[in-house]
């Protein structure tokens, strides 16, 4: 596997990483803003959101968690927050939710995947990464706002998250420079999202079992 060049990671990392933290705070503080909370709980969801998933990936991988020693990505997440709370009652702001969270979804499925890659994970494994990188906060984001979680619903997100984080794997395996497998696995997974959104695609339903009612009627 070609190695990644340090000053492409760091930059990238500096750039995708901050910018995947506030994008998916903005959609944890408009998740708050869908439930009418106060400002402490939109900075705590955005926070929650923002770096949970790179938390978990973090861990499973044996690597320092970014946020402890770099505070500036928790402050990312506190000024998202406070901003989202002095927009108000904008009308966009929770269609905004939806493709702000493409676009952090896009961003850290790449970072993700690469920060296991740099460490020597295996590319399946890195993969993997990518994933949980993108999808942790988000589905404790909507634990904690009472929705249905990500793992719960038919609908395109998981299956996005996996074609970035692979193709990047994939492109990296192949010798690909940093920056373009970066860009079209970026490309490719905000496109998939983004036709999910606008088309209302979702993954086929399983058949196989029969629907019971509450009355204990089968259909």
């Amino acid at each position: 596997m070609t190695a990644l060049p340090p000053d492409a990671l760091s930059t990238a990392f500096f750039w995708l990483d901050y910018a995947a933290v506030a994008v998916f705070a903005a959609s944890g503080a408009l998740a708050a803003a869908r439930l009418r909370q106060d400002v402490i709980t939109f900075i705590f969801f955005a926070a929650i959101t923002g770096v949970g998933g790179g938390t978990l990936r973090d861990l499973l991988i044996g690597a320092p968690v970014f946020w402890v020693h770099r505070p500036g990505y928790i402050m990312v997440c506190v000024a998202t927050a406070v901003l989202v709370w002095l927009l108000g009652g904008q009308g966009w702001r929770f269609r905004a939710l939806l493709w702000l969270d493409a676009l952090g979804l896009a961003a850290y499925a790449v970072v993700g995947t690469a920060k296991a890659l740099s460490l020597g994970v295996p590319a399946f494994s890195a993969m993997i990464m990518g994933v949980l990188t993108t999808t942790f906060g988000g589905i404790i984001r909507d634990v904690l706002a009472g929705e249905p979680n990500l793992l719960l619903r038919r609908e395109i997100y998981v299956t996005a998250a996996m074609l970035g984080a692979g193709v990047f794997a994939g492109l990296k395996l192949l010798g690909v420079a940093f920056w373009p497998a970066a860009l079209i696995a970026f490309a490719l997974a905000l496109a998939l999202r983004a036709a999910a959104i606008h088309f209302k695609l979702s993954l086929p339903a399983f058949l196989g079992a029969q629907k019971i009612t509450p009355k204990g009627d089968v259909r």
